[in-house]
């Protein structure tokens, strides 16, 4: 339970977020200058500042991506069966389809800041940066056909990727930052946290299309349920252990990643559902994790 409790500020800093938005109407434009200088700046900053401080076993990498994989591969595919019994229109369909799947990078790396310290965001942050593209992908692959992707530009574009890949880079290279430097990091990796978390909150909608509820129900118990048992199999079948088996299974917890609406309202789809599984898979998950965590920490 004391696990569980470490959590508590970060979802507390969601909920602020909540209550910014509401009460201090500071309009989207402020938001969305905020969410950028999270996204581009403090939040690649973060993974470098952690994956260059932490040595690194490559040899685990392996059965951790796999993992991780395992999880998001049966999002899809436990996302496609309500297809094959509810009448939903094509599009829509699309839309909320990514909501099985997808993970919240900013509360990704916040829990795992928050229980392991630079190594759990290191660790993190290596499938976080591998997943994304393949998240990406899917994605707008099964958004394709009803309007125009730029799929690699995005990937190619995505910081994340690219913070995780510098990191790497750096830790592998033998680098050792200069103390101003390792500073520097330090100060924007602290930043990021907090605000990016406020961010999660201020984007929340719980406004959605009442005619999906029985599709909507199905896809938050896949993502905060169904996933992390699957990564628990999977990574016990590999032999994962330590670390690294409580980082993919949390990472295998998370809730939607607010992108999964932009995608969306991009490419024409229905935004407004998507935006009401965001909200009810994050608010779903200050419940959730903290009992994954918790059942790690004692298993």
């Amino acid at each position: 339970m004391n696990t569980a409790l470490l959590l508590l500020p970060d979802f507390a800093l969601i909920l602020l977020g909540v209550a910014i938005r509401r009460w201090m109407h500071l309009g989207d434009h402020f938001w969305s200058g905020v969410e950028k200088l999270v996204y581009f700046i403090l939040f690649p900053a973060l993974l470098i500042n952690a994956i260059v401080r932490t040595r690194l076993d490559l040899a685990a990498a392996v059965p951790l991506l796999a993992t991780a994989f395992a999880a998001m591969a049966s999002g899809m595919l436990l996302g496609v069966l309500p297809r094959l019994l509810l009448r939903v229109p094509p599009l829509v369909f699309a839309s909320v389809f990514q909501c099985g799947y997808r993970f919240n990078s900013y509360i990704a790396l916040a829990v795992a800041g928050m229980l392991f310290g630079a190594p759990g965001i290191a660790t993190m942050g290596l499938i976080v940066g591998a997943a994304v593209p393949v998240a990406n992908f899917v994605s707008v692959w099964m958004l394709a056909r009803h309007g125009e992707a730029g799929l690699w530009r995005e990937v190619a574009r995505n910081p994340l990727i690219w913070g995780t890949a510098a990191g790497f880079a750096l830790n592998l290279a033998g680098f050792v930052p200069p103390a101003p430097l390792q500073s520097f990091l330090g100060r924007l990796a602290d930043a990021s946290i907090a605000l990016g978390l406020i961010t999660v909150g201020a984007a929340l909608r719980l406004q959605g299309s009442t005619g999906l509820r029985a599709l909507s129900g199905w896809l938050v118990a896949v993502k905060l349920l169904a996933l992390p048992l699957i990564a628990i199999a999977a990574g016990r079948l590999l032999g994962l252990d330590g670390l690294n088996f409580q980082v993919a299974v949390l990472f295998a917890a998370l809730p939607t990643a607010s992108s999964a609406y932009i995608l969306a309202m991009r490419m024409g789809g229905d935004g407004r559902s998507v935006a009401w599984l965001i909200s009810a898979t994050t608010l779903g998950s200050m419940l959730t994790l903290p009992l994954w965590a918790a059942w790690l920490a004692a298993a």
